[in-house]
């Protein structure tokens, strides 16, 4: 039940309370009222007549009382007056005058009791009253009434009965005693109604302000609470929507700058709370992310848990994450579907060649199929998400593309997809300077081990390497081979045909290297025009073998420089980990030892280490 009818009710039921209680009391005061009156009329009446009678005793003229009687009974409203003496009296002076009548029920009451009597006389219809009131001998300054009489001082001498009409006090009363209920009760009615009044207000007002107060709870601040009272109510009234006209403000201006901090199209909402308490929760989960990442050692650590971040906490399933190269134009997926290393499962492979077919890579901006359906024609088909949704978001590095999140979902979750995207774009913004950092460091770290003429590995390369190739080769039970590799003759060329042309040489003779060995293998510039291969998982034979090769392919080789052709040949040392010796530098100087007696027995060979070319060199 709502308020306002409770108190509609309340007032009401107090207004009628408060009537039928004065109706009440009324209809007692109406009759104790003319009963009272007629009570006090009669008692003077009595007086009066006790008064006479004494006197008449006293002047002997007792005998005439019966006039008296009859002109008494002419006063308005008495109706009868008797006189009935008592046994003691009609003991002395016999029963009175001629026609009296014997005494009644209530006479002889009275007067055995001594105690006065006072009622309506039945069947008259409340309108005749009687009394009988006890004559008492007695003894003051006025007079003696035990001169007379033969009794004791208090015996009854006898009873004066009176009957009275009430009709004219019973219509005083009734009209005295109406008169204060109508007022009072026009008093009530107006005190019930003007204090509804008042109540209403305030219920009215407390109705808005839940009404309000239920709003701001659900994150709308929006209510307004019509002032209804220029009173302390009002005064309320007024702080209460000055309050909530200020949260709204306030909470509308945080959200509008978290939304352009993230860049998110704020949607109409009527719940502003959970709205920025969303985009707040978000700012905190991707800062927390981002000082992840930025303590992360490598761009794949960051592309694994980025991709934790998409399946754990935005539950996509199918996802890709590319790395773009743009010096070459190729893409290279670092994470499918979270596993690392996977094939290109949704796009066409052509874009690991030709980066420019994606695209998101191509034009910067992200790739939505649910805006247009086939808008990239480089997406496969959806396989096993018939209907699905995908959608390419590159991922910008100092103003270029330097990867691509591709997303894809069925058509249940594309409209949750649609919603997420703003906040995974801002997982992205935020990772595309990290990743950057960390290939630029990547980078940088690569320049200082690769020799830039060449492109091999450098010597510095090898000693941050070599620790794992033995730690590899230990666990393996294994053993690899060094190959020590140097240009016979190599400064006649620089110093017939200068530096350029040697600079050539050097690069020919990296291609016939790397040429020459698997790709697991290692080819190192050691220094000038001596290089180092480290065959992993290679024995004496296949070692020796792989030597003969290079040998082969340099001595064959014909290098044209500066209009001339040239061709070269070269020497090798081999020696063998950890048949030779169990120290990887141990190993490296006995392949240079070999190397050195290579060029002694007359170049163009390859000798394998033996003890004995250690004799006289001293330990290492």
């Amino acid at each position: 039940m709502r308020l306002s009818r409770k108190n509609t009710l309340f007032f009401s039921g107090l207004a009628g309370l408060v009537i039928l209680a004065l109706l009440l009391i009324g209809l007692y005061a109406f009759r104790h009222g003319y009963v009272t009156a007629a009570q006090s009329q009669a008692e003077m009446a009595a007086e009066i007549v006790r008064i006479h009678l004494t006197e008449a005793m006293l002047h002997g003229a007792i005998d005439k009382r019966g006039r008296f009687l009859e002109r008494l009974q002419a006063v308005k409203g008495l109706e009868t007056v008797r006189i009935a003496r008592g046994p003691e009296l009609i003991a002395q002076y016999g029963p009175g005058q001629e026609g009296s009548q014997p005494l009644d029920v209530v006479e002889r009451q009275v007067i055995d009791s001594g105690r006065p009597y006072f009622g309506l006389v039945e069947g008259t219809d409340d309108n005749l009253f009687r009394a009988t009131i006890p004559y008492k001998a007695g003894k003051d300054a006025s007079s003696d009434c035990l001169t007379c009489h033969k009794v004791k001082n208090g015996s009854v001498l006898g009873a004066i009965s009176l009957s009275l009409s009430v009709t004219e006090q019973r219509r005083e009363t009734a009209w005295t005693i109406g008169s204060i209920v109508l007022v009072i009760s026009f008093f009530a009615l107006a005190a019930a109604l003007l204090s509804q009044r008042t109540a209403l207000s305030l219920i009215a007002t407390a109705e808005q302000v839940h009404e309000a107060v239920d709003k701001a709870t659900r994150g709308n601040y929006g209510g307004r609470i019509d002032i209804q009272r220029n009173d302390e109510l009002g005064e309320i009234t007024a702080g209460v929507n000055r309050l909530l006209a200020h949260l709204s403000k306030g909470l509308g201006a945080i959200s509008d700058k978290v939304a352009r901090l993230i860049r998110y199209d704020l949607p109409p909402s009527d719940n502003l709370l959970d709205t920025t308490a969303t985009m707040v929760d978000c700012l905190e989960e991707v800062s927390l992310f981002k000082q992840a990442i930025e303590e992360d050692e490598t761009t794949e650590e960051i592309y694994h848990r980025l991709s934790r971040v998409l399946h754990e906490e935005f539950l996509i399933d199918h996802f890709s994450i590319y790395e773009v190269d743009p010096g070459k134009n190729h893409m290279a997926p670092a994470i499918i579907d979270g596993i690392p290393g996977s094939a290109c499962r949704w796009c066409d492979p052509e874009i690991l060649q030709r980066a420019d077919a994606c695209r998101a890579k191509r034009t910067g901006h992200p790739v939505d199929s649910g805006q247009m359906t086939d808008i990239c024609t480089s997406f496969a088909a959806c396989g096993e998400l018939p209907g699905c949704r995908h959608v390419c978001i590159p991922i910008i590095q100092s103003g270029a593309v330097g990867g691509v999140v591709q997303l894809v979902t069925d058509q249940a979750q594309a409209s949750l997809l649609y919603k997420m995207q703003p906040f995974i774009q801002v997982y992205l913004r935020e990772s595309a300077p990290v990743l950057e950092s960390k290939r630029l460091m990547a980078s940088l770290r690569a320049s200082t081990l690769t020799d830039p003429m060449t492109g091999l590995h450098n010597r510095r390369f090898l000693q941050e390497y070599s620790d794992t190739l033995t730690s590899y080769t230990h666990r393996r039970q294994s053993q690899f081979a060094v190959l020590m590799a140097d240009l016979d003759y190599f400064k006649q060329v620089n110093d017939t045909y200068g530096h350029e042309a040697g600079d050539a040489v050097l690069k020919q003779l990296a291609k016939i290297l790397k040429e020459s060995v698997r790709s697991s293998d290692l080819v190192i510039r050691y220094g000038g025009e001596e290089f180092l291969l480290i065959l992993r998982d290679t024995a004496r034979e296949a070692a020796d073998a792989t030597a003969e090769k290079i040998r082969v392919a340099v001595e064959n080789q014909k290098i044209q420089i500066a209009g001339t052709v040239i061709n070269k040949t070269i020497s090798i040392g081999v020696a063998i980990y950890p048949e030779d010796s169990g120290t990887f530098w141990q190993v490296v100087k006995y392949a240079d030892v070999a190397l050195y007696k290579a060029k002694e027995a007359g170049r163009n060979q390859i000798l394998h280490f033996q003890p004995e070319m250690w004799e006289g060199q001293g330990a290492y």
